[in-house]
């Protein structure tokens, strides 16, 4: 059973078509990218997946159950999450206290043993900072744990919102444009992150501009072009698509995917 399905997605914004019948199915462990120009619908696409629109028509599926329109809190609740284009950073807590924000879905809430800061409130909010360092130590922000979030480098924040984003426990994993603004060298640093994520058997669903990156370390990819599919397959069969070639990759993209 494929771990995310979309199904006949359409959406409409004051008349014009965004997405018209867009269909997908991600397996379980599965690097799975969406790409296409700009204004093809792939953010929109994401954010039918995540709850934040709701479609005109269609159905989405999370390990076979209907979650069409849940909002995004019910959705982590199943097992998925996402990060986003635009960074969306707690710049003045500390990187830290920025994963932990994402693990709160996972502590237990009493508003006694709170007022009172019992014992257990004491252990929980210690399994919370020992799992935030954890995530940190894994996308390769070990020594950063303490410095306030505004004060790391770009590519250091785009990892750190990878942390957190991780903190939620999912099984599916949305990456909206995860190496956007990033140089080589931070974009090799992404790339080894979403592999050892896969390695952990999250399922990462991403929207990527990156060619190299995308025709790296992806098992499929689905195309879409001013709101339809224009293709899905591996990266040799997307990069040797006429239709890709024509509306996406031209000449220079698709040399540049050959390299990757």
């Amino acid at each position: 059973m494929s771990v995310l399905a979309a199904s006949n997605i359409s959406i409409s914004f004051g008349g014009i078509n965004a997405l018209s019948n867009v269909s997908l199915k991600v397996d379980p462990g599965e690097i799975f990218a969406i790409i296409g120009p700009n204004g093809a619908g792939k953010t929109t696409l994401f954010n039918i997946i995540s709850g934040l629109y709701a479609p005109s028509s269609g159905r989405v599926a999370l390990h076979g159950e209907d979650v069409t329109g849940l909002p995004p809190h019910l959705l982590a609740r199943r097992g998925l999450s996402r990060t986003f284009q635009n960074l969306q950073i707690f710049f003045r807590m500390s990187a830290a206290e920025n994963v932990m924000v994402g693990r709160h879905l996972h502590e237990r809430r009493n508003v006694v043993a709170h007022l009172f800061t019992l014992p257990s409130v004491l252990r929980q909010n210690r399994v919370t900072r020992e799992k935030a360092e954890e995530l940190m130590a894994f996308v390769g922000l070990r020594d950063m744990t303490e410095r306030p979030a505004g004060t790391l480098p770009y590519g250091a924040l785009r990892r750190l919102e990878i942390a957190r984003a991780l903190a939620t426990e999912p099984k599916v994993l949305l990456l909206d444009e995860p190496a956007a603004g990033c140089n080589p060298v931070e974009t090799a640093e992404i790339d080894d992150v979403i592999q050892k994520i896969a390695a952990r058997g999250v399922t990462v669903v991403l929207v990527e501009h990156d060619m190299k990156l995308v025709m790296k370390i992806s098992h499929r990819i689905h195309v879409l072009d001013q709101g339809r599919t224009i293709a899905e397959g591996t990266a040799a069969e997307v990069r040797a698509n006429p239709s890709v070639i024509e509306a996406y990759l031209g000449k220079h993209g698709q040399r540049e995917a050959a390299r990757a």
